[in-house]
């Protein structure tokens, strides 16, 4: 089985949308669903990729020819958000559990200064990191496909292998209390392992 960690897509995204009823469990159930359906039928052997977290806290920017000052600015952007990210999961102290499902998967959340409320949600999959590597990074512009938060994510433009500049248009939701608002990212993926 897999330990991953991932961000409440509009939960952390959306401030507007911390606060609602169900929408942690909601984006819980629906991370779940899809990683069971890309499951298959035997266990993977994940174990054997397994690398120190830390590997990624130590990557940073190597510059490349060719870039436009304007394309370094989102990968610096990139690059950074993904130092705080990584430092501020691997940080064991200050989480609360919010709620513990009935197979152990927890959603926990720690408030930070500058940036508010975070989640993160602790599962165990048994999934090899390909799959899920490729539906969470490759396959990014079909999050609303499984995220009912997400009406649409769209690829705007690519800078190298790991930066992107990304769009997003939450989802409306029920009864029109809050309509869907547009956002657009710097987004840094990379992976090392199985992190």
């Amino acid at each position: 089985m897999l330990p991953a960690t991932f961000k409440l897509c509009a939960g952390i995204s959306y401030r507007h949308m911390r606060n609602m009823t169900g929408l942690r469990k909601n984006a819980m159930v629906a991370i779940h669903h899809e990683l069971n359906r890309l499951a298959g039928p035997s266990p993977s052997n994940w174990i054997s990729q397994v690398r120190r977290r830390s590997s990624l806290l130590s990557s940073r920017i190597r510059e490349v020819e060719g870039y436009s000052e304007a394309e370094m600015s989102y990968v610096k952007q990139g690059e950074d958000a993904l130092q705080k990210a990584i430092s501020i999961l691997s940080e064991q102290d200050g989480w609360t559990i919010e709620t513990v499902a009935a197979n152990g998967d927890k959603v926990l959340s720690k408030t930070l200064p500058d940036i508010g409320k975070v989640f993160k949600l602790e599962v165990m999959l048994e999934q090899h990191p390909d799959n899920l590597y490729e539906e969470l990074v490759g396959n990014m512009e079909q999050m609303g496909d499984w995220n009912p938060n997400v009406k649409q994510v769209k690829i705007l433009q690519k800078i190298g292998q790991d930066t992107m500049v990304t769009h997003e248009v939450s989802a409306e939701t029920p009864g029109n209390v809050v309509g869907p608002r547009d956002f657009v990212s710097v987004r840094c993926a990379k992976r090392r392992g199985s992190t």
